[in-house]
């Protein structure tokens, strides 16, 4: 997401911060890497994926670039990350993708290899067998057209049966839901919503490795960012067992946008989450881990 005025971000970014999380949160803070390097194309990650041992990582940028990277650990810390190639992003006719139709958000990695990308502004979603493959874009019905045009599919998950599920950041039903879309059988189709709350948007997702639906949500104020992670099993018709697992207090991190669901070796849920630094000088990159006990 490109937020819309500087100001507030300035403002946000200036004001101190406290370190504590609400009462009812589940997870334990573990580390936040602070990810540097000098590449133009460097900053603005907003999708995640994560190997299951958690050294691997797939990520997107707004600027529509897909990065593979290794992440160094020492005792289960983030100590480095080293890129080992990166990828413009290309339209299915093999040309890079350029201006509106650049801003890519959600990511979604199948257990085949192919990648899944969402898109806002022209509000869609491609898959790419090879990172350096033209895309093969899915269908667009109506209801894409009608989206926000700065508030689309920034939240992207596929689940163990390769069904995609992709939530809008600023769209809220009647009843105050947010609307999920699902991929399956060659189609799409809005068979439910999940309780929505009118601070927190949708800004990444993933299915854990326990089956478990996982989404990060994001709250923009004049003091800072707010995050927080909550997470259902999901049936044909909706979401059962909603858990509040994290949510943190005004820049106690930068703006989280991508979330990687994972095991680690000592058995517990561990959310990573990458920043949007929104290729903004007084932001920063940063992987944040928390582990669910």
């Amino acid at each position: 997401m490109r937020l819309g005025s500087a100001l507030q971000l300035i403002l946000a970014l200036t004001f101190g911060s406290t370190a504590a999380l609400a009462e009812n949160t589940q997870a334990r803070f573990l580390g936040s890497f602070h990810w540097q390097m000098p590449q133009r194309w460097f900053g603005g990650f907003s999708g995640l994926e994560l190997s299951a041992d958690g050294r691997q990582m797939t990520a997107i940028t707004d600027r529509g670039r897909l990065v593979l990277a290794r992440i160094r650990r020492a005792g289960g810390a983030i100590e480095g990350i080293d890129v080992r190639r990166s990828f413009p992003l290309r339209g299915h006719g093999g040309a890079p993708l350029i201006g509106q139709i650049v801003d890519a958000e959600g990511l979604a990695e199948a257990s085949g290899g192919t990648v899944f990308v969402s898109f806002e502004r022209i509000h869609r979603v491609a898959g790419y067998p090879e990172p350096s493959a033209p895309a093969q874009a899915l269908p667009r019905p109506q209801s894409f057209r009608d989206l926000p045009w700065n508030g689309g599919f920034e939240a992207l998950a596929i689940d163990g049966s390769g069904r995609l599920f992709a939530l809008p950041e600023d769209v809220l039903s009647p009843d105050g839901e947010i609307p999920v879309h699902r991929w399956a059988d060659g189609s799409w189709s809005q068979p439910f919503g999940l309780p929505g709350d009118g601070d927190f948007l949708p800004v990444g997702a993933d299915f854990g490795p326990d089956g478990r639906f996982y989404l990060l949500e994001r709250a923009v104020g004049l003091l800072g960012f707010r995050s927080r992670v909550r997470s259902w099993i999901l049936t044909d018709t909706g979401g059962l067992d909603e858990r509040l697992h994290l949510q943190t207090d005004r820049r106690d991190h930068d703006n989280l946008e991508g979330l990687a669901v994972w095991r680690d070796p000592e058995g517990r849920i561990r959310l990573t989450m990458i920043s949007d630094d929104n290729f903004l000088f007084f932001q920063r990159t940063e992987v944040v881990e928390y582990a669910i006990p």
